[in-house]
């Protein structure tokens, strides 16, 4: 799906992925929906924040497999790349959470701009 880059739409792609989530078997207390619910947060709040190009929207895929749930943000803006940083005040924790909650996350350029993804197992004993 496609949102505006403002807060507003951050917070309606977060809201998404967590009701699609609890569509597909992940309860809203789930493990699952928690974390990537949370990854979703962050990922849209700095495509907003740090990789907003006026005019040009960012972009969220969300894809459960067997045995993982893959989140993907996009944004237009090349030039910025997230980075994990020593947090101060009240940022730089973002990307400390989303390796603490991603089984595997990373980017990938597009054109234009850049992919950011983040990947969480399923637990079998746990999800349906």
């Amino acid at each position: 799906m496609r949102f505006t880059s403002t807060p507003r739409g951050a917070r309606l792609a977060r809201r998404l992925v967590s009701l699609r989530l609890d569509e597909w078997g992940h309860p809203y207390d789930g493990r699952v929906n928690e974390a990537v619910t949370l990854i979703s947060a962050e990922f849209a709040a700095n495509a907003v924040q740090h990789g907003r190009v006026p005019g040009r929207d960012f972009h969220l895929r969300l894809a459960g497999g067997e045995d993982v749930v893959r989140l993907e943000v996009s944004d237009t803006l090349t030039e910025r790349l997230p980075e994990r940083r020593a947090p101060s005040g009240e940022g730089g924790r973002g990307l400390m959470l989303v390796e603490a909650l991603a089984d595997k996350w990373g980017v990938a350029p597009r054109q234009p701009g850049k992919t950011v993804w983040a990947e969480v197992r399923l637990s079998p004993a746990t999800e349906g």
